[in-house]
């Protein structure tokens, strides 16, 4: 959402700066996340003075130029060429001095020089409309007042004020905060001030009725207004109201519609203009569309409405979807004379379920979505009447309709002083407390000492008890006011073990010093992700077709990552995330946690002395590895993965249960994440994890002073043997005394009979109680040539 600096000075009396009032309305809850300096005029007419032309001659070199000498108010006259047809002597004009930059209305910027034309030095030029953005006419140069003070700013003489825009990250309950007028209520709020309410004393309302109203379903639509006005000329808006609606980012059209879309960002309130000589049979009926009724919106679509979808309708046919998208023939044109102007307040459900049907998001659903003031639509309509009577000539002929049966009362409940203080955390004098909540627009209606009870304005959506008010003066007094105590007091952790906040911050020290970083993703997924669509867990009413079911797995979050980064061109990521994926089970709903690591693109940088390297699946398997020696998970086998995440990998298991699966990610997944490259993705069973290190314990054991022996091997194996099976029958023949088994060479060529390959594998053996003789270990030796040869069909090279 996009706020104007000065359209704010419109409802407050600010002195403080836009990067102050920046910081204060990130402060009070509405994140500033971009301050933007915005000039009305490109470039702002910066470096630009009045000057007076003292001598106006002819070009000897050119028929067309003039040789003028200028008086800017410095010591020394400018000698300035131009070819505009109406330079002469005594005129008064703009000039751009060496070093000056202009921004043309067309084109690029280009900075003034010190040059010759045709021969003769040119300090300057005198400058025409188009030349600085203030228009488009080439006719000549701008000729300024004769009583303009040479040498003066001719921003200053023109009244050029920047403005400034911010753009804010509006989370969804701050519905009150929608507009100008809501944002300069928090301010004032903050900064103890008064601010200014619509001025709409002077609405006249006529006297004739020419719509019949009726609304049919006062739930959809509790409230609902409208006049009639006649005699309007639909033209150009002035420059005052283009240039606001311009800063925040709104392009003007006409009249009729900048005024709508400048009541909608100044009070928060949707209005909808419809062509009165349309509308059939002088009705406004607010129904409920029949099934499958037909309706063409106003960029010429035709939509399917359901009888859950709210529109507008006259005697024959919708006109409108109510708070969502006018229709294609309803609405003003430029030979519109007489409008119907509608101010609603609709109810947020209807207008949410129909604006996600249909896929339509515009600013008028984005308000009527999260809710809007049930108190506004009368006011926003008078406002905007009497805009449209000074800007379009309008003639108010009717009375004002307002169709209001139950009106929407305020919140009403029991705010205690020492429940705010406590769940604040600090002792805030009850008379600020109260201070702040009549600041922030709520009333009381009765207090004592100790509570008063508090009526909150409808506009307030989302305080509706007490410890949302609680909330509205946190913000307000300061979360930076409220000191940490000196003194903290704990109680003694009796929560199981291991603590999973602890195991999972040492997982994450570890992989972070190793180079990886976290990501958080949307637990939300597209259906396309999913499994096994009948375990999925689908979203009743969901944000979007790319976010209507929850994940099952995180292989799309890391996948998704990696596209993001790499369309940024970030190709080199190591990423982990703990998150949780969910089913749907015969028992219910079930949630499992997960941590996911993704690696693709480099291993490194390239320096001046090594080549970088992509990764590799061995880089992914150090990696998980590590973790299981950093939480003391051991006894775990290998086993080719049979997962369709992967091209190929492995999944590591303690007993049948499967620790974590890791491979080389399928290309059909990279596909269809919109990924590049080779990614290789590891996914741990976190509360497998858990459960297995919970049996840990540690143990003592001194250094042996006995040497560990080393023994090779060169076996010739079938191509189908894996290293963890050859690791296998070596534990399981010699338990005691083999401590390690290792791979340091694999050899496939032609020398080797067609289907076979050679491991090289180095045997660790020790014995901690004496050291090990030539017999013991060529024996042991013996036993593993035996049992290679008899299960793996190994032959010694």
């Amino acid at each position: 959402m996009n706020i104007s600096y000065n359209w704010l000075k419109n409802y407050l009396n600010l002195t403080q700066s836009p990067e102050e009032i920046s910081q204060v309305l990130t402060d009070i809850g509405l994140e500033v996340e971009v301050l933007e300096k915005v000039e009305s005029i490109p470039g702002g007419l910066a470096g630009l003075v009045v000057g007076e032309v003292i001598t106006c001659e002819q070009h000897p070199n050119a028929d067309k130029l003039k040789i003028t000498t200028v008086n800017v108010g410095s010591e020394e006259l400018l000698h300035i060429v131009c070819g505009a047809p109406n330079v002469r002597t005594g005129l008064k004009v703009m000039v751009a001095t060496v070093g000056t930059t202009c921004h043309p209305t067309n084109g690029e910027p280009f900075k003034i020089t010190k040059s010759k034309i045709r021969g003769e030095v040119s300090e300057g030029m005198l400058c025409g409309e188009d030349e600085i953005g203030l228009g488009s006419s080439h006719a000549g140069i701008v000729e300024l007042p004769a009583d303009a003070n040479v040498g003066s700013s001719v921003k200053e003489l023109y009244n050029i004020e920047d403005d400034y825009r911010y753009e804010i990250g509006l989370t969804p309950n701050r519905a009150d905060a929608t507009s100008h007028l809501g944002v300069a209520r928090d301010l004032a709020a903050y900064y103890k001030m008064t601010y200014k309410l619509p001025a709409v004393s002077e609405f006249k309302a006529g006297n004739q009725v020419f719509e019949t109203v009726e609304v049919t379903n006062s739930e959809a639509c509790p409230r609902y207004a409208g006049v009639h006005i006649n005699n309007i000329q639909i033209a150009e808006s002035p420059d005052w109201l283009k240039e606001k609606l311009n800063v925040i980012g709104v392009r003007p059209i006409n009249n009729i519609v900048d005024i709508t879309n400048y009541i909608l960002h100044d009070l928060g309130q949707p209005l909808h203009a419809f062509d009165a000589d349309k509308i059939a049979g002088n009705k406004v009926i607010v129904r409920l569309a029949t099934e499958a009724e037909k309706f063409v919106t106003l960029d010429g679509v035709e939509r399917t409405l359901g009888t859950e979808d709210l529109v507008i309708a006259d005697a024959e046919k919708p006109m409108c979807i109510a708070g969502v998208f006018g229709g294609l023939d309803s609405g003003v044109s430029e030979a519109t004379t007489s409008i119907f102007l509608e101010s609603a307040y609709f109810n947020s459900v209807y207008v949410r379920k129909t604006s996600k049907k249909l896929g339509l998001k515009t600013d008028s659903s984005f308000r009527f979505e999260r809710g809007t003031d049930p108190n506004m639509p009368v006011v926003a309509l008078q406002k905007a009447t009497l805009l449209i009577q000074e800007l379009a000539g309008g003639e108010v002929v009717s009375s004002v309709t307002d169709i209001y049966p139950n009106p929407v009362a305020p919140f009403e409940f029991v705010v205690n002083y020492g429940r705010v203080q406590r769940l604040i955390g600090k002792d805030i004098p009850a008379g600020e407390i109260k201070a702040i909540i009549l600041a922030l627009g709520i009333t009381v209606s009765q207090e004592n000492e100790e509570e008063i009870t508090v009526q909150v304005p409808p506009y307030k959506v989302d305080v509706t008890r007490e410890v949302d008010v609680i909330e509205e003066v946190l913000r307000i007094y300061g979360y930076n006011n409220i000191e940490l105590k000196s003194q903290i007091k704990a109680s003694l952790n009796t929560s199981e073990k291991p603590d999973k906040e602890v195991v999972l911050n040492q997982v994450a020290d570890l992989l972070i010093a190793n180079g990886y970083r976290e990501t958080l993703s949307n637990s939300l997924t597209k259906e396309a992700y999913v499994e096994n669509i009948d375990t999925a867990v689908k979203l009743l009413n969901p944000l979007s077709s790319d976010l209507d079911t929850m994940r099952q797995n995180l292989l799309f979050s890391g996948l998704t990552a990696v596209a993001y980064n790499q369309n940024r061109r970030s190709p080199d990521l190591k990423l982990f995330e703990f998150g949780k994926s969910y089913f749907l089970k015969e028992s219910g709903y079930e949630e499992n946690v997960h941590l996911a690591l993704t690696i693709t693109g480099k291993n490194e940088a390239e320096q001046w002395n090594t080549e970088a390297k992509n990764v590799s699946f061995y880089q992914l398997k150090s990696a998980v590895d590590a973790i299981l020696k950093r939480l003391k998970l051991a006894d775990v086998r290998a086993e080719e993965t049979s997962s369709t995440y992967f091209d190929y990998g492995l999944d590591y298991k303690k007993g049948e249960k499967v620790v974590v699966s890791f491979g080389a990610v399928a290309k059909t997944n990279v596909k269809i994440s919109e990924a590049e490259g080779e990614i290789f993705f590891a996914q741990f069973d976190w509360n497998a994890v858990l459960k297995f290190i919970r049996k840990n314990q540690i143990k003592f054991q001194e250094v042996s002073k006995y040497p560990a022996v080393r023994r090779d091997l060169a076996l010739l194996l079938d191509e189908a043997v894996h290293f963890e099976q050859l690791k296998q029958i070596a534990f399981k023949t010699e338990r005691k005394l083999l401590k390690d088994v290792t791979i340091f060479d694999v050899y496939k060529g032609d020398k080797l009979p067609a289907g076979k390959k050679s491991y090289a594998l180095s045997f660790v053996l020790q014995d901690e109680e004496k050291t090990l003789t030539d017999k013991q270990i060529d024996g042991i030796i013996q036993k593993l040539i035996l049992n290679f040869e008899k299960e793996v069909s190994a032959k010694v090279r």
